[in-house]
């Protein structure tokens, strides 16, 4: 998203090498990616000079740059507790608690959302692993229990506004590195925002999203799979192939492994209008992973 911002990047002050925040309040585009060779494995040794942006086809002027360990991490971590997913709230318990522990630093923080037939914040942003620790420990399936009175909603699965009011009411004034990890089988029944507002929202939010998806008899992997890669993210299965605590391995060294990337438009407009962007590298036989686009400030943006 393009919107005034105060971002931090860390740059080595003359021949000192000692690192120290600059705060920049400018209208950047802020773009976090991860690069892989032809083996997959990840790069993690480019410079600024490696990196091209294209923004609808035209190059940008690279302003900032940074490594993963430069900047802060926010993760906002949604659990599935409906009924449908309750076999696996244990496992989802454990394999979260142990990625928190893991990739959170002094620095990051994290918080803990369950949705069902309604939103529950388990816990609000916190920096302490121990805390979040706790907070998975209360969290419990709330399964479908027969139908409701006449003439009250039914029950549902508000995924996308779990979505939405997580990156509008948390992520949108954070500045950093941002991702949401969503565990789900990806159904939504009864949110009130569409898939196309979530994920236009969430990527207003400069927030990478993650999907880990449960494979049911009414399979919703491919929204999942709708929400994360717009954003750069990508969605996992989980099941017999790939077990829970490997996909949040996986996720834990994309994340250790980011470089952010930010520019100020060549093209001002305050339109609202969707700007394509590609990430290129220099160096050969290498793939980045990328959001794959913003939406400018509206003309009536303040």
């Amino acid at each position: 998203m393009l919107r005034r911002t105060s971002i931090f990047f860390a740059v080595l002050i003359g021949s000192l090498g000692q690192e120290a925040p600059i705060k920049v309040d400018v209208n950047v585009v802020n773009v976090l990616c991860t690069v892989y060779d032809k083996r997959g494995a990840l790069v993690q040794d480019l410079t600024k000079e490696d990196f091209e942006i294209l923004e609808n086809g035209r190059r940008q002027d690279l302003r900032y740059f940074a490594r993963d360990t430069d900047l802060p991490l926010t993760v906002a971590l949604l659990v599935d507790v409906s009924g449908s997913v309750r076999w696996r709230i244990q496992e989802e318990k454990d394999a979260a608690g142990a990625f928190l522990k893991s990739v959170l630093r002094k620095s990051d923080q994290a918080m803990l959302l369950g949705f069902s037939s309604t939103l529950i914040l388990w816990q609000d942003f916190t920096s302490s692993t121990a805390t979040l620790g706790e907070a998975l420990e209360r969290v419990r399936a709330i399964p479908f229990r027969g139908l409701p009175p006449l003439g009250q909603p039914m029950p549902g699965t508000l995924l996308y506004d779990a979505v939405y009011q997580t990156a509008t009411n948390k992520l949108i004034d954070v500045s950093g590195r941002k991702a949401m990890v969503i565990i789900s089988d990806g159904l939504d029944n009864g949110s009130r925002m569409h898939l196309e507002e979530a994920i236009q929202t969430v990527q207003a939010t400069d927030t990478i999203v993650y999907g880990i998806c449960y494979e049911s008899g009414f399979s919703g992997c491919s929204f999942l799979k709708s929400l994360a890669e717009p954003t750069g993210g990508r969605m996992f299965e989980a099941g017999k192939k790939m077990e829970l605590r490997e996909i949040f391995r996986i996720i834990e060294d994309e994340l250790r492994s980011q470089y952010a990337l930010g520019y100020v438009p060549a093209n001002g407009a305050r339109d609202g209008s969707y700007r394509k962007l590609q990430v290129k590298v220099r160096r050969g036989g290498l793939r980045v992973r990328a959001r794959k686009g913003y939406f400018a400030r509206g003309p009536k943006a303040p």
